[in-house]
């Protein structure tokens, strides 16, 4: 849950960098709360009324901790636009997301080093 609620501080910081586990511990909390979202929505019969607004609530979080974790592996925040690319884009997205850090490099620190979690 750490995790989860750091990104959710760092509302909208584009600048930096994000380690592998920040990005998808966020990804995995955000996939569990839109599944439960999902459920009472159809529980209490509002058509996707809860999930939209959870989505545009945490679309800028999503958005900024994916540049970040993009900075991570030496690449532009830019990269995000692949996902428009039908298939291969979201293909290439994800690799670029698993790939391990960098050393230091133009977006900051290595967070692997400057942090103890």
């Amino acid at each position: 849950m750490h995790w989860y609620t750091s990104v959710l501080k760092k509302y909208v910081a584009f600048t930096g960098r994000a380690r592998r586990q920040e990005y998808w511990m966020f990804t995995l909390f955000n996939i569990i709360v839109s599944l439960v979202i999902a459920l009472v929505d159809s529980l209490i019969g509002t058509a996707s009324v809860l999930g939209i607004i959870y989505s545009l609530a945490v679309l800028l979080p999503s958005l900024s901790v994916t540049a970040r974790r993009l900075h991570d592996t030496g690449r532009s925040g830019w990269w995000i636009l692949l996902s428009f690319i039908p298939f291969i884009g979201a293909i290439i997205l994800i690799v670029f997301l698993c790939q391990d850090s960098q050393g230091d490099n133009q977006y900051g620190a290595n967070p692997k080093t400057s942090q103890s979690f």
